[in-house]
């Protein structure tokens, strides 16, 4: 059973190095082109995409890369589904931070993020670990029954790392995440190979 998965296209607060979280910010130029770019090369890996569930998490930036993906493809823009459970990872007080502000106001909270990455969950409601993160995106993962196209965040894919690819804690927690590139999971085979 293939997943392709895709991450949102770039957002300036990507480029600023501010955390998003579940904040709604929007694609920025360079995020729309590259949400058109991934889905020339999509169209060319399934073709018309018969047979094809698409499903994107609820924000902003993720419904624009779908709709963007989805007319490079020929498709109707708007014909895909959305998932609360594939919202990003909840980034708590720290949401529209940059890690040098962090390390100005909270040095120690940041070292100890450093020190577990997967396990630290940043202070404030609702805030999120990635591993709590896993909890929600397993249960996605198990709903998915056909072959799907996905798009979502980096904190999602970190959680498929983990999930479908067997990789470590601490390798998950830092392994790139591109917004360029299309990542082909084979739920069955437990692997994934970026395109």
């Amino acid at each position: 059973m293939l997943i392709y998965v895709i991450r949102h296209g770039q957002t300036d607060w990507n480029a600023e190095g501010r955390l998003q979280g579940q904040k709604d910010i929007p694609l920025n130029a360079l995020g729309r082109s590259q949400a058109a770019r991934n889905g020339e090369r999509l169209r060319d890996l399934i073709g018309d995409a018969a047979g094809y569930s698409f499903v994107a998490s609820p924000l902003s930036r993720t419904r624009a890369t779908m709709e963007l993906l989805r007319q490079a493809m020929g498709l109707d823009p708007l014909a895909y589904e959305t998932d609360r459970r594939l919202v990003e990872v909840s980034f708590g007080d720290w949401e529209g931070h940059t890690l040098p502000e962090i390390e100005a106001i909270a040095p120690e909270r940041l070292a100890a993020r450093i020190e577990d990455k997967w396990s630290f969950i940043p202070p404030g409601e609702a805030a999120e670990s990635y591993e709590i993160l896993c909890w929600r995106i397993g249960a996605w993962l198990e709903s998915v029954n056909q072959r799907t196209v996905c798009v979502c965040h980096g904190g999602v894919i970190r959680a498929l790392y983990r999930l479908v690819g067997q990789m470590s804690e601490d390798e998950a927690a830092v392994a790139p995440t591109p917004q360029d590139r299309i990542l082909r999971l084979d739920k069955q085979a437990g692997t994934f190979e970026w395109l």
